[in-house]
């Protein structure tokens, strides 16, 4: 079943004395993202940018096996933030910036570094599902402006194919997703393959993960 939190501090489990919050899925899925985005990113330099980066366990994973990288995390929720930046304190990692307040449902939205063309990738886990389509309409349009040419934008979570559900579990999650808020749901890859034409990207590869997910890989032409 693919993983559904609005709010890691929500979970019942307090965070440590730094504010650092655990998240479960991150030790059920890291290794495998990792896998899928270690072709591209292992081999590239510059910045990567994290959308929705929760409590930063991915961010400072990443950055770790990445010290060539710079990895700039971001979330809206005020308790995801004070994770990042503890678990950023803890690992003492040059290469990983402090946290900023990124929303995506802002049409135009940026990130302090702020400069179109210039992000080796973005990396977004968990979002898309548990947002409305403007969220998805909006980080495939931010990725067009900000991506450097032959960029990615990998986006991690559960995907229909051309309108199915890849998985009976993953039906039954999109139907949960939809009582608790009309707006939310499991995306389309052809949809989303859609949007990304229109915005100079091109969806590349489609990364089956455990449970029912998938990583999508759109390069910026």
């Amino acid at each position: 079943m693919p993983d559904f939190v609005i709010d890691f501090g929500s979970l019942g489990q307090p965070p440590e004395t730094d504010g650092r919050l655990d998240g479960p899925a991150f030790h059920r899925n890291h290794n495998a993202i990792w896998a899928a985005i270690v072709p591209y990113l292992g081999t590239s330099q510059g910045d990567v940018l994290e959308l929705g980066s929760g409590t930063g366990q991915h961010a400072t994973e990443f950055a770790r096996r990445t010290p060539q990288l710079i990895w700039w995390p971001s979330d809206i929720h005020p308790a995801h933030l004070a994770s990042i930046a503890a678990w950023r304190r803890q690992a003492g990692l040059a290469n990983l910036r402090a946290p900023q307040t990124i929303d995506l449902e802002e049409d135009q939205w940026t990130w302090h570094g702020d400069a179109a063309g210039k992000l080796a990738a973005i990396l977004c886990i968990n979002v898309l599902h548990i947002a409305p389509w403007r969220v998805s309409q909006n980080l495939i349009a931010g990725a067009g402006r900000l991506l450097r040419p032959g960029g990615r934008l990998f986006v991690y979570g559960p995907f229909k194919r051309d309108g199915l559900h890849t998985a009976p579990s993953n039906e039954r999650f999109d139907l949960t997703l939809r009582a608790e808020n009309p707006d939310w749901g499991v995306r389309d890859t052809a949809e989303l393959s859609a949007l990304a034409e229109t915005a100079g990207l091109a969806l590349v590869g489609a990364h089956a993960m455990p449970a029912n997910n998938m990583v999508l890989e759109f390069a910026r032409r």
